[in-house]
């Protein structure tokens, strides 16, 4: 599939790599036809000896789990990262939720192995393979793309802030998790939610637990990923909604953290006002665990103190005098739930953890964050004006590439529209290139600025008015106000419903209170045990073309001054 290239034992590349875009579609469109003629069954090849003896062992092991297991001499780092490959391998082309794998994961576990055997160990991430998501900069033989063939073989300046980070921990980058396309910063949706984990290079995400359903986004391929245990934890990003969201929907925990508390530089950006990465993982210790390694502050965050440890947190009783504030409106799945027929008996399962919670202490009381529509039209028009500007200054940090603004982009996926434009369009690339790109313009500033403000007055001020340590809203409803707000949101998973489909719901808080959801989320999930691997139900939905490329070119959009926030936007 592609050359590789000498890599160092950290994983950095000495030379460039070469995939071609025909390779990557023909791949693309094999997996794409197998799942839909050979069903499940033809997909999983026979498991390899490793896998076959150890599947027990490492298939749901939380990271302590796995380090237990490699520091007994029962596991390796290297057989690890094989039983990882060997089920992505038998999953992927059914579920699409990794792009690529590094091909130097199994020597770069070979020489973690080393380390530990001379009792070198980096911490809690020594030697646990992790995928990441495909917006996320790696320098190594892998391609940095935001699932779009317009970034393939360009060449990133080096690896993401996160990324020095998570290696210096001794952690292994497995792979590339796919996504929505551009994290769904693209075009409208027509066929939501089953597209929203699509992208021109990895396919369309499928949901581990009903094929059927859908796999929400973006971060689509790192929920799926950390689901079906593709690998230890997934990395992934949010402007609103896409660590949240997918985590909902796969059964798994996900953090969209607190803006400011983990490094942008390196992510292919929406807007660095609302952008952050987070830890997805199967259990609240691994979420906490990945947060420590992935935490590097900036912005308002800098001047705080912080914990160097976030498992300090992971206490039974942490809930015991706890207030807890239900916000009231989401409880009305019709104010701003997921749209999806069925959805709504999620609300079930949240009242349920919320009297779970009430058995463990806390005291549950109603409160109000306010009307997200109030400021989320004035969102969107912030985040064009921001992706414009914000977009071209990391396209001009790339080499080998001819990308260098938003209308090259544009321009690309109309040259290229059989690959590009297959199920929606790119109104939103269109609606932002429209824009003036000034990030002084009076329309801008008032349209952030009310959107931020009203968006912390309404978590803050709830707080505040009901005395609360934290806030829950069932699975895909409130992710706009913390997302922004800039404050950290955690999504975990309440139950299985009878569909066999998850069931998440939200807590979220204000500025740097992580610890306290940290501990809240664990103290629910030692009662509930809702985790459940996934059991493959249903079959999936193809989604029709969207016949776009016979009416290109399209008259160019005009920027009036207002942007409508599409229904189901999650970025």
């Amino acid at each position: 599939m592609k050359t590789n290239d000498t890599e160092n034992c950290d994983g950095t590349n000495e030379s460039n790599s070469h995939l071609t875009r025909r390779a990557f579609l023909a791949t693309t469109a094999a997996s794409s036809a197998a799942v839909l003629t050979g069903g499940l069954a033809s997909l999983l090849r026979p498991a390899s000896a490793f896998a076959k003896k150890t599947s027990g062992s490492f298939v749901e092991a939380s990271i302590p789990d796995l380090q237990a297991l490699m520091a007994s001499g029962a596991l390796s780092s290297k057989d690890l990262v094989k039983g990882y490959l060997d089920r992505i391998a038998s999953l992927n082309p059914l579920l699409h939720a990794v792009i690529e794998t590094n091909p130097n994961a199994v020597s770069i576990a070979a020489h973690l192995d080393n380390e530990r055997r001379k009792g070198q160990l980096r911490g809690p991430l020594h030697g646990i393979p992790i995928l990441v998501k495909d917006n996320i900069a790696t320098d190594d033989n892998m391609q940095t793309t935001a699932g779009s063939l317009a970034l393939v073989n360009s060449r990133v300046p080096g690896d993401a802030v996160i990324i020095n980070r998570l290696r210096a921990a001794g952690a292994i980058i497995l792979g590339k998790a796919n996504l929505g396309e551009w994290a769904n910063f693209r075009g409208n949706i027509n066929v939501f939610p089953l597209a929203v984990g699509w992208s021109a290079r990895g396919g369309n995400t499928i949901n581990a637990y009903d094929l059927s359903y859908t796999s929400w986004g973006s971060s689509s391929g790192s929920g799926a990923g950390a689901a079906a245990n593709l690998c230890s934890v997934a990395v992934g990003t949010e402007t609103d909604g896409s660590i949240t969201g997918p985590s909902a929907v796969e059964n798994i925990f996900g953090l969209k953290p607190t803006l400011g508390l983990v490094s942008q530089d390196g992510i292919i950006p929406i807007c660095h006002q609302q952008d952050t990465a987070g830890p997805m993982g199967r259990s609240v210790t691994d979420v906490a665990i990945l947060l420590g390694g992935l935490q590097s502050p900036f912005g308002e965050a800098i001047g705080h103190t912080l914990p160097n440890n976030y498992t300090q947190f992971l206490q039974r009783g942490a809930l015991d005098g706890a207030r807890i504030g239900r916000d009231v409106r989401y409880f009305d799945y019709s104010y701003y739930g997921s749209g999806i027929p069925g959805d709504e008996e999620t609300v079930a399962f949240a009242e349920h953890a919320l009297d779970v919670m009430q058995s463990l202490g806390a005291e549950i009381v109603d409160t109000d964050t306010g009307d997200v529509f109030a400021y989320a039209d004035d969102e969107f028009t912030a985040l064009l004006f921001e992706f414009k500007v914000q977009i071209a200054e990391y396209l001009a940090t790339l080499t080998h590439s001819n990308m260098h603004t938003l209308a090259d982009l544009i321009a690309f996926n109309i040259a290229h529209c059989p690959e590009e434009l297959v199920y929606y369009g790119q109104e939103v690339f269109e609606a932002a290139e429209a824009t003036s790109g000034d990030l002084t313009d009076p329309v801008y500033l008032a349209a952030r600025t009310h959107a931020r403000n009203t968006a912390r007055a309404g978590i803050d001020n709830a707080l505040a008015a009901d005395n609360l340590d934290a806030i829950v809203a069932p699975h895909l409803t409130n992710s706009t106000g913390p997302a922004v707000a800039g404050y950290p949101n955690f999504s975990m998973p309440v139950g299985v419903r009878a569909s066999g489909r998850p069931a998440g719901m939200l807590v979220y808080s204000t500025f740097l209170h992580e610890p306290q959801l940290i501990g809240f989320a664990y103290d629910l999930e030692q009662e509930l045990k809702a985790r459940v691997q996934p059991q493959f139900l249903g079959s999936i939905i193809p989604v029709p073309n969207a016949g776009l490329c016979e009416d290109l070119p399209k008259k160019p959009h005009v920027f009036t001054g207002k942007a409508h926030l599409p229904h189901g936007r999650i970025f």
